[in-house]
C-alpha cells in the first residue's frame, strides 16, 4: 500500500476531513468569500466526499442558493443529469408532480484554486436532511405518508425522464426551506439562526498552514427543525444528490458498481455484479427509505457491517432468496447451514421477520405517541414493503405501480393535495 503523504490537521468535530484540502481534492473557502463575482458565502450547509455546499448570497437576484464546489478530481456529471431534469418543458406539456420535487440547476461554473479547477453549481438552498432531522425522533404518522408519497413522486419524475437515481436513502431526501427564507437580510439570517460556527485549523506537526486548506473549518448549518415538530405543509421533500444517477439507454452501470450504502443497496449488485443495474434497484432503495421515514428503526442494519451480513438479514426478513444466489452465497456457512437453519452462533443474533421489524421499529414507537398504525394500514403498507423488497428485481412494482398501491392511494396521499388537485380539476 502507497505510503499516505498528504499533511495531517487536528481532528474537528462536525466537518469535512481536511486532510482532502490537497491537490485534487475541497477548495477551500471561507464566509465572506465571493465566488463569480456574485456570491456572497453566507456559511456552509453541508459536504461529501467529493464536494462542500454553501450557504450563498446571490448579490444580482437578491436570494439565497445552495452552491456545490466539487473536488478538482471529481467529475461534473450531476450538472448534467440536473439539467436534464431542469429542461424547459414544451408549451402546454402537462407538468409531473415530481418535477418540482428534484433540485433545479440555477447556475454552472467553474472556479480555480490551489488544488485545481472545481466545477461549481448553484440550486435553491434547502433545510437539512431526513436523516438530521428523524435520528432518535418520530415523524406523525401524517407527515411520514406525506413524505413517502411525495418521494415516490420524485422517484417517479427521475425515472419518467430515462435516469436511475442509484443512490437514495435518508441523507439524500432534503427539506424544502419556506419561500420567506430569501426575504432574510444576511445580519437577520445570523441573528435567527446564529453567527457561522468557525475553528481555527492546525497542522499536528504544528507548521503553519498552506493556501490549499482554509484558516478556519466551518461546521455546517442546521436550518431544519426536528421530526417531532413538522407539520403537514413542512411535509415538503426534494430528492438530492444525482451523483451516482445514470440513463441506462446512455450509460451501463454494473451491479459491481454500485455505491448505494449496503443497507439500502438492492442484493442483485452483490449476485449479478456483471449484470447491468436496471430502475428496480432504485425500488428497493426506495422501500428501505421508505420504511425510515415512517418509523424509527431501519429495516436492515445501517451500521457499519460486512456484506455478507446485509445478506443474512435480507433472509431473515424477507425469506428465502433465489435458489441460484443461495448455491453461490460464499458467506453463507457463517449464517445458514444447507437447509437454510441458522447457525447455533448466529442464532442469537437473527434480524426480525418483516411482521416483528415493524412491530419493533414502526408500532412500538408509534403506541408510545398515542398513534399506532391501525391494522388495515399495517396490512396494505407490508404488502407494499414485500413487494417492493423482491430478491427479484423484475418482480419489483414499477415506481408508478408503487404510486397506485393500496397503501399509498388509501393512506398515504396527502389530504391538502388530494384537496388542491380536486379544486383544479373543477375549476
Amino acid at each position: 500500500m502507497a505510503e499516505d503523504h498528504r499533511i495531517k490537521y487536528n481532528w474537528i468535530k462536525g466537518v469535512e476531513a481536511l486532510e482532502e484540502y490537497a491537490p485534487g481534492g475541497y477548495h477551500p473557502v471561507m464566509v465572506g468569500d465571493m465566488l463569480k463575482d456574485r456570491y456572497h458565502i453566507v456559511d456552509k450547509l453541508g459536504f461529501g466526499g467529493y464536494s462542500t455546499v454553501w450557504l450563498a448570497q446571490d448579490t444580482y437576484l437578491k436570494r439565497y442558493v445552495a452552491v456545490k464546489i466539487n473536488t478538482a478530481d471529481s467529475p461534473s456529471r450531476e450538472t448534467k443529469v440536473l439539467k436534464a431534469l431542469s429542461a424547459p418543458l414544451p408549451p402546454s406539456s402537462p407538468i409531473h408532480p415530481g418535477r418540482d420535487l428534484v433540485p433545479k440547476l440555477l447556475d454552472e461554473f467553474e472556479v480555480q484554486g490551489p488544488n485545481g479547477k472545481h466545477t461549481c453549481y448553484t440550486v435553491t438552498p434547502t433545510q437539512c436532511n431526513l436523516r438530521e432531522i428523524s435520528f432518535s425522533r418520530l415523524f406523525s404518522i401524517e407527515v411520514a405518508r406525506a413524505l413517502s408519497y411525495k418521494l415516490v413522486e420524485a422517484v417517479a419524475y427521475t425515472h419518467s425522464q430515462g435516469f436511475i437515481h442509484g443512490d437514495i436513502h435518508l441523507n439524500n431526501v432534503l427539506v424544502k426551506l419556506p419561500s420567506s427564507f430569501d426575504d432574510l437580510s444576511i445580519a437577520q439570517l445570523y441573528q435567527q439562526y446564529g453567527e457561522p460556527e468557525t475553528v481555527p485549523v492546525t497542522r499536528r506537526d504544528g507548521e503553519s498552514l498552506s493556501p490549499n486548506i482554509p484558516a478556519k473549518a466551518v461546521v455546517p448549518l442546521f436550518l431544519g427543525k426536528y421530526a417531532e415538530k413538522f407539520s403537514l405543509s413542512d411535509a415538503q421533500p426534494l430528492l438530492s444528490d444525482f451523483g451516482e444517477a445514470f440513463s441506462p439507454t446512455l450509460e451501463v452501470r454494473l451491479g459491481q458498481d454500485c455505491h448505494t450504502p449496503p443497507a439500502f443497496r438492492a442484493p442483485e449488485a452483490k449476485f449479478e455484479p456483471q449484470a447491468p443495474l436496471t430502475y428496480p434497484s432504485d425500488i428497493w432503495s426506495l422501500a428501505t427509505t421508505i420504511w425510515e421515514i415512517i418509523g424509527m428503526k431501519a429495516i436492515f442494519s445501517t451500521d457499519f457491517v460486512h456484506g455478507d451480513e446485509i445478506v443474512s438479514q435480507h433472509i431473515d426478513v424477507l425469506g428465502p432468496m433465489p435458489s441460484e444466489w443461495w448455491q453461490r452465497w460464499e458467506g453463507r456457512p457463517r449464517f445458514f447451514d444447507e437447509q437454510g437453519c441458522p447457525t447455533e452462533s448466529y442464532q442469537e443474533n437473527r434480524w426480525p421477520s418483516l411482521e416483528d421489524s415493524f412491530e419493533i421499529g414502526v408500532q412500538k414507537w408509534r403506541r408510545k405517541l398515542g398513534g399506532a398504525v391501525d391494522e388495515n394500514e399495517k396490512a396494505a403498507f407490508l404488502d407494499l414493503m414485500r413487494r417492493m423488497l423482491s430478491f427479484r428485481p423484475e418482480e419489483r412494482p414499477t415506481v408508478d405501480e408503487v404510486l397506485t398501491s393500496e397503501w399509498m392511494v388509501k393512506w398515504a396521499f396527502p389530504d391538502y393535495e388530494r384537496s388542491q388537485r380536486c379544486s383544479l380539476r373543477n375549476g
